[in-house]
């Protein structure tokens, strides 16, 4: 039985996005084979943890491991899809190889690392989506041009003029990377690095590729389709797997990380997953009473204002709110009173409400059979 993922790392289900990173951080690198060479113990604690930063790291997985468990992932590839440790290294290579990570003094960048024959990982790409309230309510596809490096169409990413310009470096045997030891304050550590000669790609090339100039990669466009599940909110960031820039040498591609943005709202605003509308309304309507009707995010609806409401006053629209990522339903629309008050008056209204404004001063006494303000009023009308 798979333990909890949140056990592994050590954090709570309200962790953020940074939490998750640096207890994946310190879970990976104490588990790390550079550091416990041929414990297998060690090495199933490793790949755990990269398994469980695999699905809290990610918006839509999380969403579904906190509601179903493991269960819920067995139909989106949850879990960690490699295996290897190669496979790790090349997937988490953000983590492993972040500035100032520990891992670059210790294990050479884990981001760099190769698989046999392999080549560099390509950096990750960032782009910012920005979306309507109505979008988030209902979740959304867009298409986006994003340009990045892509495989050159000449060479097929090998950089290479043709197949006779390409033979097997000399330095790391075709491997990509070669096994150096450092001295660092635990002791003597076996680190894996880029072969300096090759950079990774474990061959050498004596002519080059005349469209990317020996790179392997060429600048263009490329239409990606971004599926946003309803419910994200701003500053939220989604990814999609081997959608950013390609690799270098046959590298695997990095990552598309999606920035998420809220478009202004010209009628609502947010707080959470509550929507919140200003209703105004002149003073008649909230003394008298009156129906109304409210905008929402799926219509309008007709909303009853009792007499007597106050400035103020906050009605409450069950359900009509925006829904949770993690699907534990939908927040509420909030209709926040307002009383309009004119800002130019005609002569008439000036006289009508000093009229008004003289009757609401008079107040009768209790049980004097005086006729009170708003009995006064309906006569003064009609």
């Amino acid at each position: 039985m798979k333990r909890d993922y949140y056990e592994i790392l050590g954090v709570d289900k309200n962790a953020d996005e940074g939490t998750i990173k640096k207890a994946y951080r310190k879970v990976a690198m104490q588990y790390h084979p550079d550091r416990n060479p041929g414990d297998k113990a060690s090495e199933e604690k490793f790949k755990e943890a990269a398994e469980a930063y695999e699905v809290l790291s990610d918006a839509n997985k999380k969403a579904k491991y906190d509601r179903y468990g493991h269960a819920g992932l067995e139909n989106m590839g949850g879990g960690f899809s490699g295996g290897s440790m190669e496979d790790i290294f090349q997937h988490f290579g953000d983590i492993f190889g972040d500035g100032g990570s520990p891992f670059d003094q210790f294990f050479g960048g884990g981001g760099s690392r190769r698989s046999s024959g392999g080549g560099q990982k390509g950096s990750n790409l960032r782009i910012k989506v920005a979306l309507t309230l109505e979008e988030i309510d209902a979740g959304v596809t867009k298409k986006i041009k994003v340009k990045k490096q892509v495989t050159c169409k000449g060479c097929s990413g090998s950089g290479a003029k043709d197949r006779n310009s390409v033979s097997t470096c000399g330095t790391c045997q075709g491997s990509g990377y070669v096994r150096q030891v450092k001295n660092t304050f635990l002791g003597q550590m076996q680190t894996t690095v880029v072969c300096p000669t090759c950079n990774g790609s474990g061959k050498k090339i004596t002519s080059v590729c005349t469209v990317c100039r020996g790179d392997g990669r060429t600048m263009d466009e490329e239409l990606i389709e971004i599926e946003i599940p309803a419910g994200v909110q701003e500053g939220m960031q989604l990814s999609m797997r081997s959608k950013g820039n390609a690799g270098q040498a046959g590298g695997p591609a990095g990552d598309l990380l999606i920035n998420i943005e809220e478009k202004p709202h010209d009628q609502f605003s947010r707080d959470s997953n509550n929507v919140i509308y200003d209703l105004f309304l002149n003073f008649a309507d909230v003394a008298l009473g009156t129906n109304v009707e409210v905008p929402t995010l799926s219509g309008n609806v007709k909303v009853k204002i009792p007499a007597g409401t106050q400035a103020g006053k906050i009605f409450r629209l069950k359900g009509k709110g925006l829904p949770s990522l993690q699907q534990y339903g939908k927040g509420d629309q909030l209709i926040n009173v307002n009383i309009w008050t004119p800002k130019v008056l005609t002569n008439e209204e000036t006289l009508m409400l000093e009229k008004m404004k003289d009757m609401a001063n008079f107040n009768p006494k209790p049980n004097s059979g005086e006729k009170g303000f708003f009995e006064r009023m309906k006569e003064y009308f009609n």
